[in-house]
């Protein structure tokens, strides 16, 4: 498990491999991502929206940004966490993906960053 705490946030990221399958005549290798986003701060936060940099080692960098995560944007108060899993396609069996989440603390509505920290993908048969 990875972890990072930004401002009194802490994420921690947990990878899976889910399997390969073939997408417009090409091999695709699927991953899976569990993230928990623990609330160590005095104050309420609400995550807004995100920015994620996937890396595949067999193509470039693709950038997405989003309205919260997976259509919510919890309000996460001080000694809570909010979990959610998710998912990435690549068309190689390694890749890595980075990133942070735009948040809001409630009782003053200043707005900052929590970074995520780089979280690999691998398929277990790609590495010796």
């Amino acid at each position: 498990m990875i972890t990072q705490v930004t401002k009194g946030i802490k994420i921690s990221v947990q990878t899976s491999f889910e399997g390969t399958f073939f997408k417009n005549y090409k091999m695709h290798y699927a991953f899976g991502y569990t993230i928990t986003i623990e609330n160590q701060s005095k104050d309420a936060v609400q995550l807004t929206s995100r920015h994620w940099k996937i890396y595949d080692s067999l193509n470039d960098m693709e950038t997405l940004d989003g309205e919260g995560v997976i259509g919510k944007k919890p309000v996460i108060q001080p000694g809570d966490s909010h979990t959610y899993n998710s998912g990435c396609l690549l068309t190689s069996p390694i890749g890595a993906m980075k990133g942070h989440y735009n948040m809001t603390h409630l009782s003053n509505s200043e707005k900052f960053r929590v970074y995520i920290p780089t979280f690999k993908f691998s398929a277990p048969f790609a590495l010796n």
